[in-house]
């Protein structure tokens, strides 16, 4: 809207609408201005990629990225030069690398160098001319340089290197369920595997919207909530990303979650964890699960939802029933429960509904001051597993919040309740 302030009137200059939602946040670019207020850079997904346009005040659309993958997030905008500088990752949804493309749109230039196959982060001058740049990748540490643009010259700082000769390093993979849909994961190995024997699995979930897991950066593959090392230990750690996470694979992979959470993202981690425990290394009768808030949720529903898959569920701050939930996330990415039929689509997808079907063992874990997912939905998991006579292993914090960081000695007892746990209902090491 473009509004006269000496007269107050005002005009709409551009509308944009979608099926499920827009996306104003999550890397979005928001509105930028150029040519003097008379055009700005707006980011859209209307074409099934999240790409660049300029628009001016009569509404017209110019597009800049014309390339079929997504303009994740913009470094810089250069009008001097006439660029605009972003991050997109074309080939592998897991890294990070620098483009940049003419204001005026065309073909989109890769200005990170080939060789470094990880995530690259980038600080620009105003001018484009240098750039303070970050980089890493599963198996090799945070290395920082000062470069110059758009050569990527080394000026000082670290010089820039893979790791090399690593021991036990983390491996990328995809898995592809029976119903076509291939989706990245992570594996660490335990230390010493042996392929001819069978270890425990556990899988890290998060799921929703908020997060990738699947990344390709140092130290993606620690459990802070591990006392101890769990390669060392024995055990297999995977994450996988589902549909719906968001990460450069293109609109429909991003927006299939709208009025599915709790149901699609769900379905897609068990089918690939059935996947996953086909490998002739994974023990199937030791396979766990955790997460933390949306991760919490997913942990929760997939305990209940394919409780032949998993054994074992250690869930943090979960959201059990979506219709407790804030709406500037909930109802964005589940619709506005304004009837019968949609609250179904929130019931349908909260862990509260499917709490009857719990087999296994699942510790769970709440804040009492939890400030983001309140208290009552730890309230409302324990009445109704207590209705159906389900035993469980409850923690609650008093006053701690939705980080569960608070008060002394919470850090080193949550560990140690994690660890125990973990390690009491699916034991470590190869058999």
């Amino acid at each position: 809207i473009v509004a006269d302030a000496a007269n107050g009137t005002t005009r709409t200059i551009f509308t944009e609408t979608d099926n499920t939602w827009v996306d104003t946040k999550q890397n979005m670019a928001g509105i930028r201005w150029i040519n003097n207020g008379k055009e700005f850079i707006w980011s859209s997904e209307q074409d099934g990629w999240r790409h660049l346009y300029r628009i001016d005040l009569d509404g017209k659309q110019q597009l800049i990225t014309k390339d079929n993958f997504d303009a994740f997030s913009i470094s810089l905008i250069d009008e001097v030069s006439g660029y605009v500088y972003f991050i997109a990752s074309p080939d592998n949804a897991t890294q990070r690398y620098l483009y940049r493309v003419k204001l005026s749109g065309g073909k989109a230039e890769r200005l990170t160098p080939a060789g470094l196959p990880g995530t690259h982060e980038y600080s620009l001058s105003p001018n484009g001319k240098m750039a303070m740049h970050t980089f890493s990748n599963a198996n090799t540490k945070h290395q920082k340089e000062m470069i110059n643009l758009p050569d990527h010259k080394h000026l000082n700082g670290d010089v820039i290197a893979i790791a090399k000769d690593v021991i036990n390093p983390v491996e990328f993979f995809k898995v592809k369920t029976p119903e076509g849909i291939e989706m990245d994961g992570w594996m660490k190995k335990p230390d010493n595997f042996d392929p001819k024997k069978k270890y425990p699995v556990v899988f890290f979930v998060y799921g929703e919207y908020v997060k990738q897991t699947a990344v390709d950066t140092f130290n993606v593959h620690k459990n802070p909530y591990y006392l101890g090392d769990m390669a060392a230990d024995g055990y297999i750690y995977i994450s996988i990303d589902n549909r719906g996470v968001p990460a450069p694979k293109g609109r429909e992979w991003r927006k299939a979650i709208y009025k599915n959470i709790g149901l699609l993202n769900i379905r897609d981690q068990a089918l690939a964890a059935k996947e996953v425990l086909k490998w002739p290394f994974i023990d199937s009768s030791r396979v766990a699960v955790w997460g933390a808030s949306g991760g919490g949720s997913s942990t929760l529903n997939l305990m209940f939802q394919y409780p032949e898959v998993y054994k074992t569920g250690i869930a943090m701050a979960a959201l059990t029933n979506q219709l407790t939930y804030d709406n500037i996330y909930q109802e964005r990415y589940m619709g506005v429960p304004v009837d019968e039929a949609s609250r179904v689509i929130f019931i349908k997808g909260s862990p509260l509904t499917y709490a009857k079907n719990l087999r296994g063992n699942l510790l769970y874990i709440h804040g009492t001051a939890d400030d983001n997912v309140h208290y009552n939905n730890a309230e409302q998991l324990i009445n109704e597993l207590v209705k159906y006579n389900k035993q469980f292993q409850f923690m609650a914090y008093p006053n701690r919040t939705h980080s569960l960081k608070e008060g002394q000695g919470t850090s080193i007892h949550l560990r140690t309740l994690f660890t125990n746990y973990l390690k009491e209902h699916c034991p470590p090491g190869g058999r």
